[in-house]
């Protein structure tokens, strides 16, 4: 992909309308250390890489669990018996099911060994988000951010203290309706809207659009993916040139269908 200059102020995107062919770069952050309890992410990225006004950094959320304190050590769960009964007729360790089950509000579907849970967030995804790959140790497993949002208005705040204005989101990765295969989404974000409606507008037939929206948010997190991996240690992306709108007051709420309006729950 082309490269694009840095120098795209908040000023500048206000006027660009949304899909209007400016060239985006995706740059994976490399040379992040195994993050600990306490690290300061948004320094230890800023450090590793060139940023500037209106890129929008992509962080995976282990990182920001590990950050933020959100490993469980195994040793140290009590699985109920609901949760020993269901590991042992499907071989899964009854301790991860536990916490599972302690992450989760409900059970959406339980069907064979797949586990699908509505989180306390809203999200509704495979095993609560609970992951123990690259959990940074044996028998230990990761929980996602308690509140993701608020996760990524800190990184960008310390952002701005550091000299950046840009966008952040928080991805993890989930399984989708109708589809193989994953794909990261965003479960949290700060300073850009997360949605873009065509409602109301028209294609060059003169067709209305009624139900166009399109998930800002999730876009960039996949786009993030490409050059992260869950093999490369490169937990973080950033992406260059695309025009987002800013929102100070963006949330994932907006994003989170509500279940009456959702067929799959």
């Amino acid at each position: 992909m082309a490269s694009v200059s840095n120098s795209i102020g908040p000023s500048a995107r206000r006027w660009r309308r949304y899909g209007s062919g400016v060239p985006v770069t995706i740059l994976p952050v490399e040379g992040l250390p195994e993050v600990q309890p306490g690290d300061d992410l948004a320094h230890l990225i800023h450090h590793r890489s060139d940023l500037g006004d209106g890129d929008v950094v992509v962080i995976t959320s282990k990182i920001v669990s590990k950050a933020e304190g959100c490993a469980i050590e195994l040793s140290e769960v009590e699985p109920s018996s609901f949760a020993e009964r269901w590991a042992l007729q499907w071989e899964k360790d009854p301790r991860l099911v536990e916490v599972v089950l302690r992450e989760s509000a409900r059970i959406v579907r339980q069907v064979g060994p797949v586990l699908i849970t509505e989180t306390k967030h809203g999200f509704v995804c495979a095993n609560s988000g609970v992951d123990q790959s690259s959990s940074g140790g044996h028998d230990r497993v990761l929980v996602l951010p308690a509140d993701p949002d608020a996760s990524a208005r800190k990184v960008r705040r310390r952002f701005a203290e550091l000299g950046v204005d840009v966008a952040v989101i928080i991805t993890d990765t989930f399984g989708r309706p109708w589809r193989e295969g994953q794909t990261d989404v965003a479960i949290g974000i700060a300073g850009l809207q997360p949605l873009h409606s065509y409602i109301g507008q028209t294609d060059p037939h003169g067709h209305e659009f009624r139900v166009q929206e399109m998930c800002v948010a999730d876009e960039l997190a996949a786009a993030g993916e490409l050059v992260k991996g869950n093999t490369s240690r490169v937990p973080a992306a950033v992406v260059r040139g695309y025009d987002w709108i800013p929102d100070d007051n963006a949330s994932m709420a907006a994003v989170i269908r509500d279940s009456s309006r959702d067929l799959f729950r």
